[in-house]
């Protein structure tokens, strides 16, 4: 491997790992502050994806990102008022069997309006071409784009947590709900706020990455389980975690399908689980995950 090729592969690893970071950073607030498992959490991926592609074709890429992000809110709302709600104070094991049938509803919605074709979104013209780096290494304008939006997204988040009055009010409330509430905070409308900006950002990660992928129905899925082993690495409800995380597995991903997918017997199969076995060693050695709320 030359010395351009690595560092194109880093980059490609590191942007991969910020996308997984905006999928992720949902997961992680969801459930490190309100106690949920969503594993819902993926379709939001999928309607940020579909809805963008939809509108984008017939107004412009602007407007379909706009309308990505604004139709994932509404559906995230709807579905929380309708469903969350019922189950913030329920088990995981219940939790996840609703979220899970949740999911199946909304696959199959999906496929009703937009039916089983794949779409494949464009990406906007003036996103097009790469940049040249050094040497021979050119990149990808549109990946750097997607992790310029990832890191602007995580940072953004970081300071209304840590900065804001709201983020110290959803903190207080995720660890002493009873204590917040009879001290006159509106503890539902804060967990509402908070479910659907984590479903935005689901929604964003989706509008993003639209042009790489196929649009298809049930695409958020694998990368939700990714997000979940995330969350097992990084500890729940750590954004620092979430970010060191997603960014170590994206490159630890990205280089083992790179070096282990043409070495014979068995080297796909391998490199499809480097990340489990990476994620089975932190169960084992530190179950609390690598990084403090």
């Amino acid at each position: 491997m030359t010395l351009a090729l690595f560092f194109e592969q880093l980059l490609y690893g590191l942007q991969f790992g910020l996308m997984l970071f905006l999928l992720s950073i949902g997961v992680t607030l969801v459930f490190g502050l309100m106690g949920l498992v969503n594993i819902a959490h993926g379709s939001m991926f999928m309607i940020g994806a579909y809805i963008g592609f939809t509108v984008g074709e017939r107004a412009g890429p602007l407007l379909g990102f706009a309308a990505g992000l604004a139709g994932a809110a509404v559906v995230a709302l709807v579905i929380e008022i309708s469903v969350m709600r019922r189950i913030y104070r329920k088990k995981h094991l219940e939790q996840v069997l609703a979220t899970f049938g949740l999911m199946l509803i909304l696959n199959e919605l999906v496929i009703a309006i937009w039916g089983r074709e794949p779409l494949l979104a464009s990406m906007p013209a003036w996103l097009a071409g790469s940049v040249h780096l050094f040497g021979d290494l050119y990149y990808p304008t549109y990946r750097l784009a997607i992790s310029f939006v990832a890191v602007s997204a995580g940072a953004a988040m970081y300071l209304v947590l840590t900065r804001t009055r709201v983020g110290m009010l959803v903190r207080a409330s995720a660890e002493k709900r009873a204590i917040a509430e009879a001290l006159g905070v509106n503890v539902d409308t804060l967990f509402m706020i908070v479910f659907v900006f984590s479903a935005v950002l689901a929604a964003l990660a989706g509008l993003m990455m639209g042009p790489l992928i196929t649009v298809e129905a049930g695409v958020g899925e694998p990368l939700l389980v990714l997000a979940l082993v995330v969350i097992i690495l990084g500890g729940a409800g750590s954004l620092k975690g979430c970010l060191m995380a997603s960014l170590l597995i994206g490159v630890i991903d990205t280089f083992a399908r790179v070096y282990l997918s043409g070495v014979g017997g068995g080297g796909q199969a391998i490199a499809n689980m480097v990340v489990y076995i990476l994620m089975l060693f932190v169960l084992l050695l530190r179950p609390q995950g690598l990084f403090n709320r």
